[in-house]
């Protein structure tokens, strides 16, 4: 395996990671994950559980929604658009444990009208319902250009709101920018360069502003005294921040995860997304064997990474 499909894997595996290890205290405070530990206490295992009673390694709706969008890009006829939006409604119709409300409102937005292009659920909506599933544009599309307008159609399919439009389109440069070996903080600065692509001014620098508060969030040491500077907000800019803190923390892979979990809150979707910079950042072999032999889909991602890189550019 070379550098780039390593990389590619590590993000894919990452985000699993992320959610399925989270999905044990989502919706908890960080107070109530540390009531009754010791002091330094983190959960550094997968164990399932949670408010829907996962089995240990299940994928929540995050990896789901990542693998609806990812199988857009496997398709043997090329990327397109409705066919990414064809997978998220069918999930949507099987009945999934958990759906966010913007991406139930797209998704039937969708339903209706027939058109991609035509659904999301609204401005307002800025929730990180899409930010946790867009990582595959990043890993499949070499072209920036390319890759922004990817980014941007399928988060507008149920999260059309700028801020998460834009959002997307940073972090997604982000993570192009790490699967070809670039430093982290490098990368860091060419999403925050990409903020205003396609989108206006002012959420441009909103977008801008959450990366910067990333770059100064201590993370360590809010796991350790407080948790989750954000609350338990799921808020599209809040994860981005957290997610940019944890790309940048110089740990490996399982101590910052362990920390993003660790401070509460929306666990799981926070995981996936900062889980997808961290594999992406790290590659496939720092993901520990233990939380990988878990995971539900994790054959499905291995098969993946190759295609995902022979079609990089296509």
């Amino acid at each position: 395996m070379d550098e780039i499909e390593d990389r590619v894997l590590g993000g894919l595996l990452g985000v699993h990671a992320g959610d399925s290890l989270g999905a044990t205290h989502e919706f908890q405070g960080w107070d109530t994950i540390v009531v009754g530990q010791a002091p330094g206490w983190r959960q550094r295992d997968i164990v399932g559980g949670g408010a829907f009673r996962w089995d240990p390694g299940a994928a929540t709706d995050d990896t789901d929604l990542t693998l609806a969008v990812l199988d857009a890009y496997l398709a043997p006829g090329g990327f397109e658009l409705r066919r990414a939006a064809d997978n998220m409604l069918a999930w949507r119709r099987a009945g999934p444990k958990d759906i966010g409300g913007a991406t139930a409102r797209g998704l039937d937005r969708y339903a209706a009208s027939g058109d991609p292009r035509r659904a999301g659920a609204g401005p307002g909506a800025a929730g990180n319902g899409s930010l946790m599933r867009c990582l595959p544009t990043a890993l499949a599309r070499a072209d920036r250009a390319t890759r922004a307008q990817e980014s941007a159609e399928i988060s507008a399919v149920t999260h059309d709101d700028p801020l998460c439009v834009a959002a997307c389109v940073a972090y997604n440069e982000v993570a192009a920018a790490l699967v070809v070996g670039a430093p982290p903080a490098d990368a860091v600065g060419v999403g925050r360069d990409a903020a205003g692509l396609a989108v206006d001014a002012a959420t441009a620098r909103a977008v801008v502003d959450a990366i910067d508060e990333g770059r100064g969030l201590p993370l360590a040491a809010a796991a350790d005294q407080g948790g989750n500077p954000f609350g338990r907000s799921g808020y599209v800019l809040h994860s981005l921040s957290l997610a940019v803190a944890a790309v940048l923390d110089p740990r490996d892979v399982e101590e910052v995860l362990i920390d993003v979990v660790h401070l509460g809150g929306d666990t799981d979707t926070n995981g996936a997304i900062a889980g997808g910079l961290l594999g992406t950042r790290d590659g496939a072999a720092a993901i520990p064997a233990r939380w990988v032999d878990l995971l539900e889909h994790r054959d499905v991602l291995r098969a993946a990474a190759p295609v995902l890189v022979a079609r990089r550019g296509a």
